[in-house]
């Protein structure tokens, strides 16, 4: 496996990828709610690369994209940029085969070098392999958004998470 910084050229393949990730019903959005086109998150890969304290990092195995990590940061010197917000998707078929696990430990290195202090996160609460996920790497519940998400006719809590490095 190897995980690595996504470029312009690996957006239809990321997008593929998020729209699996979105049909288990853990992610914030739901199969079909929004309309990712190619040319669109090309821009957004490259304005992730022009941000040093933001990426999109990809997992592939045999040149296939099977898992994306985005970290959204401030570069801009102010109050909040020692953090970082995580979003992260594995494709179906390749779950519970540590992508989740390299993808995390790609990140804990590059924010080693970004000299960041703290990553955040949510998670719907009913996740609970995500739950055990970011426990493992480090992530801690600081608290619940109760009823922050309406999904399939139910309110859902999520939790927000954390990791102080």
């Amino acid at each position: 496996m190897l995980v690595r910084e996504a470029i312009g050229k690996d957006a239809e393949r990321v997008i593929a990828v998020i729209k699996n990730a979105e049909e288990s019903n853990f992610m914030l959005f739901r199969p079909g709610e929004r309309k990712l086109e190619t040319e669109q998150f090309t821009k957004f890969i490259e304005n992730m690369n022009n941000n040093s304290h933001s990426a999109l990092f990809i997992a592939e195995i045999e040149k296939t994209v099977v898992g994306y990590l985005i970290v959204q940061g401030n570069h801009m010197p102010s109050s909040v940029s020692h953090r970082a917000y995580i979003v992260v998707g594995i494709h179906s078929e390749y779950r519970g085969q540590k992508i989740g696990t390299a993808l995390f430990s790609h990140l804990d290195d590059w924010v080693k070098e970004k000299s960041m202090h703290r990553l955040e996160l949510t998670v719907m609460a009913n996740n609970k392999a995500g739950i055990a996920l970011y426990k493992k790497m480090g992530f801690e519940i600081e608290g619940t958004k109760r009823h922050s998400l309406y999904v399939d006719g139910e309110y859902m809590d999520e939790y927000y998470m954390s990791k102080i490095l």
